[in-house]
């Protein structure tokens, strides 16, 4: 009997907190029941078009449609917990009655992230950028992996990762190689010694039906850039890798044979 008084005072005692926490985890769960059905729906819709997978345009969509969705059952689940303590609604209520106030704190403390949200909404709109596509922003070139409502992540050549917050991606000049040409359009970059003839240099990539054209030019030597045009969803790391590396056994190859001659 000692033991059954003791918890049922402990419930009554700690009744809102444990209301406040099985409220917000019942948020939680219905959240992912939301983003596993929208999930499941996707796939579905995949088969049902019989594609390997969803248009760029489509992902991105769809990507977004499931963070609006799962963060506004959290907020919504995170009201509802800090309702259940009186001064918390207490404190709402003031705050609420003074649009001011609210126009102060939202203004200042929040600005950033719903500026960043917003921005992620009109990215998913407007698609600018699509998950998929090869993007070069601020000097750098990279696929755009993921559009998150605060920011995108841009996957760089050498693995790492560009995260860019989405108000800054908006306002600021973008390239996107995909929009362009249905076809990816990769650069492939090579330094050669000045000393090296040009059109012995580019012949490998101009015997595949590639564009070759001179970036740069310094004391140290002679940028070349070849066009590779590849399919969508072509794994254009691996091909830039692969083009690259025979460009390099060619040009070796032509170096041996030019002492040989001499």
């Amino acid at each position: 009997m000692p033991d059954f008084y003791t918890g049922a005072s402990f419930l009554a005692e700690h009744r809102r907190e444990l209301t406040a926490l099985a409220t917000f985890l019942g948020a939680l769960f219905v959240a992912e029941l939301f983003d596993r059905s929208l999930a499941r729906r996707a796939h579905k819709l995949r088969e049902a078009l019989g594609a390997e997978e969803l248009s760029p345009e489509t992902r991105t969509r769809l990507r977004l449609v499931r963070r609006l969705v799962f963060a506004t059952i959290v907020v919504v689940g995170a009201g509802l917990a800090l309702a259940q303590f009186p001064d918390v609604r207490r404190l709402a209520t003031g705050l609420l009655a003074s649009s001011a106030v609210v126009g102060i704190v939202v203004g200042f403390a929040a600005r950033q992230t719903l500026a960043n949200a917003i921005a992620g909404v009109l990215i998913a709109i407007t698609q600018p950028v699509r998950v998929g596509d090869i993007v070069t922003f601020d000097g750098r070139r990279g696929l755009v992996e993921d559009l998150a409502l605060s920011y995108t992540t841009i996957r760089l050549a050498d693995g790492g990762r560009l995260l860019i917050p989405n108000e800054r991606l908006v306002q600021s000049t973008l390239e996107n190689h995909t929009l362009r040409d249905r076809r990816l359009l990769v650069e492939v970059p090579l330094w050669v010694d000045r000393s090296v003839d040009l059109e012995r240099a580019a012949a490998l990539p101009r015997s595949r039906g590639l564009d070759v054209r001179v970036n740069c030019v310094e004391k140290e030597g002679v940028e070349l850039v070849a066009l590779l045009r590849l399919p969508p969803h072509a794994d254009w790391e691996q091909a830039r890798s692969e083009l690259l590396s025979d460009w390099l056994n060619a040009l070796g190859q032509a170096e041996a044979n030019g002492h040989r001659e001499s």
